[in-house]
């Protein structure tokens, strides 16, 4: 497998990790600061969506495991044919419609669509790891490729977003001399635009973030489409006969090592979903930075990819297990 190969192969995920994250510390406070959404509605938003991926998991495993080969494959096909959905319906999830009464429903509905879109995409071009080559070193070495542009992928969306849009949470009071009538909020200000107006400033840098990242998506798939050749599994013939679904799934999750290791990686998950979520917020509102928060992403987020190669070293020295607890 050439480098190009796992290159192209490694590029073709990275969107998934960029809208990912520009979702996962952004939306939050745009729901809250730009649509006027209720926290309670803001926390059910999210929620709900999340669940919405996690249930599109087996399903999607269900179907793409039935599907035929075709002259691309039988996992390319499912990758080319969700991504214009998921570029819409990521697009739309950061539009402010003019409407106000329908805000929930118009934001619960593109949220769960890009969830469910973006585990429709990641399931196939994950199983796609098995299907680059036969040789193990092969598959291993792509995996590498693959995580490394999705630690950058996570960076660059975190930086895009946050740059972009920075302008659009910059307080209003940060003048050199204010004056001496200042009212206790912003909201208060006749001179500051309704960020829940659908023509406003604020508004509008989301649109262009998101129409960035669209056409991150875009350029992605072009080139996992074009730099990858998916092999037919050479060992299908000769296995044995192959396990229903359903049977398959309940032995897996019998299997006691799976299951927790499973739990483990989601209370990790939550966590840093938590974090994620959660920062930004923070930042704006608690600690009253909220003309620098982008930087403190951006800082978070360089420090995390470049410890990565410490922390496989460490792996490599201590084991599997006792650098998940070291790092814990």
């Amino acid at each position: 497998l050439s480098m190009c190969s796992k290159l192209c192969y490694a590029i073709g995920g990275a969107p998934n990790q960029v809208a990912g994250s520009a979702a996962s510390f952004f939306l939050q406070i745009y729901l809250l600061d730009i649509a006027h959404i209720t926290p309670f509605h803001a926390s059910l938003v999210l929620f709900i969506g999340k669940a919405s991926g996690a249930v599109t998991d087996p399903v999607a495993g269900f179907f793409i495991s039935k599907s035929r080969w075709t002259k691309i494959g039988r996992l390319m096909p499912w990758v080319l044919a969700c991504t214009p959905f998921t570029i819409v319906s990521y697009f739309l999830m950061w539009y402010l419609p003019p409407f106000v009464s329908g805000r929930v429903a118009w934001y619960l509905t593109f949220h769960c669509l890009f969830q469910a879109l973006t585990t429709l995409f990641q399931v196939p071009y994950s199983a796609l790891t098995m299907f680059l080559s036969t040789d193990q070193k092969d598959r291993d070495s792509a995996t590498a490729y693959r995580m490394t542009m999705e630690v950058l992928g996570t960076l660059i969306g975190a930086a895009l977003q946050g740059q972009i849009v920075a302008s659009a949470h910059v307080s209003p009071h940060c003048t050199v001399n204010p004056p001496v009538n200042t009212t206790d909020s912003w909201h208060d200000t006749p001179s500051i635009p309704d960020p829940s107006d659908p023509l406003s400033h604020q508004a509008k840098v989301y649109m262009i973030a998101a129409g960035v990242i669209a056409g991150v998506y875009l350029l992605g798939i072009v080139v996992l489409f074009l730099g990858v050749k998916e092999r037919d599994d050479p060992y299908a013939l000769n296995s044995d006969r192959a396990i229903p679904f359903c049977k398959g799934l309940a032995l897996t999750m019998k299997h006691g090592p799976y299951v927790k290791l499973t739990a483990s990686f989601l209370l990790i998950s939550t966590a840093v979903q938590l974090e994620q979520g959660n920062f930004v917020l923070f930042c704006t509102h608690a600690a009253g930075l909220r003309n620098h928060f982008q930087y403190l992403v951006v800082t978070i987020l360089v420090s995390a990819a470049v410890s990565v190669p410490f922390w496989q070293k460490f792996l490599q020295r201590f084991g599997k297990k006792c650098a998940a607890c070291g790092i814990s």
